[in-house]
């Protein structure tokens, strides 16, 4: 599984909100893929962020960079090739990383309904 997918599994896991992998390759070199979710309270985008940083340990990866941890309206997660952007609903609706990168192809992830029949 790459990398941004199993960033947006684990964000998934935690319900985080509207998950979208943005597609940066050969557009910029800051990253290859942007990882881009909301949640609804500072307690929830830590437990997002927390669970994709433990997803990724267990495959051996480690963020470079943690930033906005404490204050929890936008946690940036560094993956170097992969930036995970965790945001408070009207955070993430100011910076519109989204329309900011409207040339790259975006993937909103949809998981399956888990119930049974």
């Amino acid at each position: 599984m790459h990398l941004a997918e199993m960033l947006i599994d684990a964000a998934e896991d935690k319900k985080a909100w509207d998950p979208v992998i943005v597609d940066l390759q050969g557009k910029t070199t800051v990253a290859d893929y942007f990882v881009i979710c909301d949640g609804e309270t500072d307690r929830q985008l830590r437990s997002i962020a927390d669970a994709m940083v433990e997803r990724a340990r267990e495959r051996g990866i480690r963020p470079l960079a943690v930033s906005g941890y404490e204050e929890a309206t936008w946690i940036l997660l560094d993956f170097d090739s992969v930036l995970a952007h965790v945001f408070l609903p009207g955070e993430r609706a100011y910076y519109d990383l989204e329309s900011l990168w409207a040339a790259a192809e975006k993937r909103r992830v949809i998981k399956p309904s888990s119930t049974a029949s």
